[in-house]
């Protein structure tokens, strides 16, 4: 499994890609944190556990299809992560109030074809790699 950031806005989407299954998972706090415009993680983390909750108890099938993979946080160690697919993430969306909802939809469906463009011509994956770099203020001889 490859771990990579993708960037909504100015928040920082954890993900991760299993080649073998060809599935993207994207950890369901970060998508939280930029729901819920709350800069401070651990507040994230307090609303996604309490949603998870209220999830559960209604019979929602989203929260039994949470993977939990470890990724790497903030302080450079990796923790267990509640991860989705795309699919279930979409259905997470829709239970939280937010005008974030359906910009996050649009940008996840925009990763997605990214992700295919990709499949068909690896020279885009680089090309796109370069630009995320660059954002993060890497110099153009790190990039090389």
């Amino acid at each position: 499994m490859k771990t990579n950031l993708a960037i909504f806005e100015d928040y920082k989407i954890r993900r991760v890609y299993d080649e073998e299954t060809e599935t993207c998972f994207f950890s369901v706090v970060d998508i939280i944190q930029a729901l819920i415009q709350q800069p401070d993680y651990q507040a994230a983390r307090n609303y996604w556990k309490v949603l998870k909750n209220r999830l559960k108890k209604e019979g929602s099938e989203s929260v039994t299809k949470c993977n939990r993979l470890k990724l790497e946080a903030a302080d450079g160690k990796r923790y267990l992560t509640d991860m989705v697919r795309a699919e279930i993430l979409l259905r997470l969306i829709q239970s939280v109030p937010s005008p974030k909802a359906e910009p996050i939809k649009l940008w996840l469906a925009k990763v997605g074809y990214e992700r295919m463009q990709e499949m068909i011509d690896p020279a885009r994956a680089l090309d796109r790699a370069r630009e995320t770099w660059q954002k993060h203020g890497r110099s153009e001889k790190w990039i090389q």
